[in-house]
């Protein structure tokens, strides 16, 4: 009697199994290696930072947060912005609130940030969030923000053509893409990753562009996705507040 019971309890058993398998084998488990956040223009403020209203260079994360309290908001992410120099100031460009704080970087040099093509990532006045290969920048008095890094992880739904499946160029790495309903997506790696791999996970997220934006020095401040990096030494900074 025991075992008959048993037996017509295998189907249901068997039945659940599979449902089960087929909703975890759906799954998104890219935040095992990385922290990311969706910011929409619409209803959010996506803003670079790099000095405060002293003239002071902001720095952390953590004082980001404070600079942006006293201003009545509250930080719902951020992350650094871009490459510096050994002074914090920009390498490439960077556009703060309309004001040019350093013109285009169209060199070429040794580095990641000069690995074409490198690109721009900029907001324009209305909210629209773009990013582009430097080559295709157009200066505009419509553009508030801007800062330019490099090398583009994926440029027209294509992958860079210098990155290697495999590579052994491992780092912690972050970026910015934007997802096709123009919502833009911040990203950092939780581990040390290569470039082929970090690109992938914007192309897979469905960005038709992303641009890196710094290696090892990077952090990130999510929390809502319990991840509260709130140090870091910074030139350029990017803060998502609500609007």
């Amino acid at each position: 009697m025991k075992f008959l019971k048993q037996y017509k309890l295998l189907p249901i058993i068997l039945l659940i199994s599979v449902i089960l398998y087929s909703f975890t084998s759906g799954l998104d488990h890219s935040n095992d290696k990385f922290i990311s956040y969706t910011a929409n223009p619409e209803t959010e403020n996506i803003i670079l930072y790099y000095k405060d209203n002293s003239g002071k260079r902001i720095g952390t994360l953590g004082n980001l947060k404070t600079h942006i309290s006293k201003k009545g908001k509250k930080l719902l992410f951020g992350m650094n912005g871009g490459m510096f120099q050994e002074d914090f100031s920009p390498v490439g460009l960077y556009i703060e609130n309309g004001k040019t704080i350093r013109k285009l970087n169209t060199r070429n040099a040794g580095g990641n940030f000069y690995m074409k093509p490198n690109g721009v990532f900029y907001i324009t006045k209305n909210g629209k969030a773009t990013v582009c290969k430097t080559e295709d920048f157009r200066p505009s008095p419509t553009v508030q923000y801007a800062t330019q890094s490099g090398p583009m992880l994926v440029i027209k739904g294509t992958l860079h053509p210098d990155f290697k499946e495999g590579s052994t160029n491992l780092n912690i790495r972050n970026g910015v893409g934007i997802l096709p309903d123009g919502k833009v997506l911040f990203a950092m790696s939780k581990t040390e990753v290569n470039f082929y791999e970090f690109a992938k996970f914007f192309k897979d997220k469905g960005c038709k562009n992303a641009l890196y934006l710094d290696g090892f020095v990077s952090r990130a401040y999510a929390p809502s996705e319990n991840w509260q990096q709130i140090d870091g030494n910074f030139g350029m900074m990017i803060g998502v507040s609500e609007k």
